[in-house]
């Protein structure tokens, strides 16, 4: 069940982000809430024509970091629309590199790659741990997939002292200063003679061949003794691993009176989080889907900070493909109302252009955070557009499609809001919109929005929850935004279907 409130909203969400420093964890996260929710995984190698039945709730993964999710109303017809909400599970962050064994001035480091277009100057002096995914090779030969999450800080990048440096701006080399250490050579020597390794281990591991260099080679053995132990595996089954650094401190509420969330990853796990927890409250009660006609989906994909143009990201053939599966699903049988005999099949389009008609009458919701207006520099954003913390999502407008956004999105996303049942706390119908636009004189941002609209012709809309520090190592965002978000994505879920025959654009 969503949560009931602003409070409990901003605190589960805490849980999530806590739970997800990276793209395979936040999947994980999605899973287990969309699983306790009653919905059922299938998988994309399967048919799904017996499996996904009007009434159902299902989702599929893709590499373990991207997810779709939907619900199929009851009323359901080939051809029909999908009211969507798409997200990202990726943030920017430090990747260890495939060969990560380093060393200098006595001190063991560790290579690192930039994912993303991150605030690079935030990770230095931040207290990291090590998380992803971990190939291992069990008993019999096969290599499965399991995740790792070192929650401790084991690795640093210390700034140079000022009194060696007076730079009035900081500046620094991303190759060979933007480079973590995890310890000194000398406590590693010393840990290594403690273990008493037997010289016969060594020559065995030496006389096996491997096409690689063996992980414990590539990689500071301590470290991959750590994944190891985390997955509870030996480190010579450690095949392989796809391991990114974090900020090993927690995401919490902050400001006099609990207003902000500050933490890591909020682009963009705030917006994974809502359209997850909107979708769920959607569907909550048992009748939810009965008078339901469209199918109700989120995608959250992996890589949208470096393009998304991989298999798991927005920019594949996923959400296309599955949309045109989804869209000639036989309807039910026959309706509670209606005899075996009775029922109209030829009320279905050919399905021939299913796919086609699905697309001309679905929306596309791309939730991506937003620039809150920053008081220290006021002067950064257009004087009309300033968008605040805690005072509803944002509607992301530009002239040159950078954002996706046009008036009959607008006009919709406004009786969305209207419809939005009431807060708890304060008995308020309705959530707050906000417009945001960049200066002539700035560059503008973009998200999957403006290349899904390209490749599936479907209408979309570009919103987000208002943020200020975006891409750095540690944001800050508004608390109360979080359930505004789940409200608003759950009422656009519910009332899609009759408010698309009310606003004609073709």
């Amino acid at each position: 069940m969503a949560p009931a409130n602003i409070k409990t909203a901003a605190n589960d969400f805490l849980s999530f982000v806590n739970a997800s420093p990276t793209p395979f964890h936040a999947v994980k996260s999605v899973k287990e809430r969309l699983a306790k929710a009653g919905f059922k995984e299938i998988k994309e190698r399967e048919s799904w024509s017996s499996t996904c039945q009007p009434g159902g709730k299902y989702y599929l993964t893709r590499n373990g970091s991207t997810i779709v999710a939907f619900a199929i109303g009851k009323k359901w017809r080939p051809g029909n629309p999908v009211s969507m909400v798409g997200a990202h599970t990726d943030s920017p962050c430090l990747r260890i590199k495939p060969v990560s064994k380093k060393q200098g001035e006595g001190f063991l480091q560790v290579g690192v790659e930039t994912y993303g277009g991150g605030l690079w100057h935030t990770w230095f002096d931040r207290d990291l741990g090590i998380a992803g995914r971990v190939m291992v090779r069990d008993d019999d030969g096969k290599i499965t997939q399991k995740l790792v999450h070192i929650d401790k800080p084991i690795l640093r990048i210390p700034t140079l002292a000022i009194h060696l440096d007076r730079q009035e701006t900081f500046t620094f080399n991303k190759e060979t200063q933007l480079f973590p250490i995890a310890g000194l050579v000398a406590a590693e020597l010393k840990r290594k003679e403690g273990l008493k390794k037997s010289n016969e281990d060594e020559e065995s591991a030496e006389n096996n061949f491997s096409a690689l260099k063996l992980t414990t080679q590539r990689h500071h053995e301590h470290i991959v003794e750590l994944i190891a132990a985390d997955v509870d595996a030996d480190p010579e089954d450690i095949a392989d691993f796809e391991i990114v650094l974090y900020d090993t401190q927690k995401a919490c509420l902050g400001g006099l009176t609990d207003e902000f969330i500050f933490s890591a990853r909020l682009d963009n796990l705030n917006q994974t989080y809502c359209a997850t927890m909107g979708l769920i409250d959607s569907v909550q009660k048992s009748n939810a889907l009965d008078n339901e006609s469209a199918i109700r989906l989120i995608a959250c994909f992996d890589h949208e900070e470096i393009g998304s143009t991989t298999a798991q990201g927005a920019d594949s053939s996923m959400l296309p493909s599955i949309i045109r599966r989804l869209s000639v699903l036989p309807a039910s049988a026959f309706t509670e109302s209606e005899s075996e005999d009775s029922y109209d099949k030829t009320a279905d389009p050919e399905l021939s252009t299913a796919y086609e008609q699905t697309l001309a009458c679905s929306f596309l919701l791309s939730a991506d955070m937003a620039h809150s207006v920053n008081p220290n520099y006021g002067f950064k954003y257009e004087s009309d557009h300033k968008p605040e913390m805690n005072k509803g999502p944002v509607i992301k407008i530009n002239a040159n499609a950078r954002y996706a956004t046009n008036s009959p999105g607008i006009v919709l996303l406004q009786e969305v809001a209207r419809k939005a049942p009431k807060k708890i706390d304060t008995d308020e119908a309705g959530v707050p919109l906000q417009l945001f636009v960049v200066r002539n004189d700035s560059s503008c941002g973009s998200t999957i929005g403006p290349m899904l609209s390209a490749a599936l012709g479907a209408r979309t809309l570009d919103l987000g929850n208002p943020q200020l520090s975006m891409h750095s190592c540690r944001e800050t965002g508004g608390t109360d935004d979080v359930h505004h978000s789940i409200r608003l994505f759950s009422s656009f879920f519910e009332n899609y279907s009759s408010l698309e025959k009310t606003i004609l654009v073709d």
